[in-house]
């Protein structure tokens, strides 16, 4: 039986710099996606690919938002790297995330509470190492941000 190679062909657009420019249609498809799905799929997910949705308070209107991400699998937990699509300024979600001790998660149908960490100093460069091994997109968006240090953090699940 062959594998899907829809990961591989994803992880391969992923590294084009044109993909980066197409962010707009992709999110407008991603909302579609997930509509039409009940909040269960997203882009991502059609892609095979892994995926979160993460719900938050807005840092300064505490209005719940939700960020549907790409996320690298650590153990049991999450890594969220704030890529923005390579470009210059963080993400509006991960300063949410930064400012929220636990974030809602929804993870195959499933939700949950989990604890938030951002991922600095020594072990920030094992993390980044280990998320550009499974996402190596990330490398080029990192160039096209013009260097910007992303954002990068854990979730994980706190017990029920």
């Amino acid at each position: 039986m062959a594998s899907n190679p829809v990961p591989l062909l994803a992880r391969r657009l992923a590294q084009q710099r044109w993909v980066m420019r197409s962010a707009p249609a992709v999110l407008r498809v991603e909302r579609l996606i997930r509509r039409a799905s009940g909040g269960r799929k997203g882009v991502l997910d059609l892609a095979g690919l892994p995926s979160v949705e993460v719900t938050v308070p807005g840092r300064k209107t505490g209005i719940p938002r939700t960020t549907s991400l790409l996320y690298v699998p650590h153990g049991a937990d999450f890594i969220v790297l704030g890529s923005n699509w390579g470009g210059p300024k963080h993400p509006a979600w991960s300063a949410n995330l930064r400012a929220a001790q636990t974030a809602s998660v929804r993870h195959k149908g499933e939700r949950f509470l989990a604890a938030v960490r951002e991922i600095t100093g020594v072990e920030r460069k094992r993390v980044w190492d280990l998320a550009v091994e499974f996402w190596p997109g990330y490398a080029m968006e990192y160039e096209l941000s013009g260097g910007r240090v992303f954002r990068i953090f854990e979730l994980r699940r706190i017990s029920d």
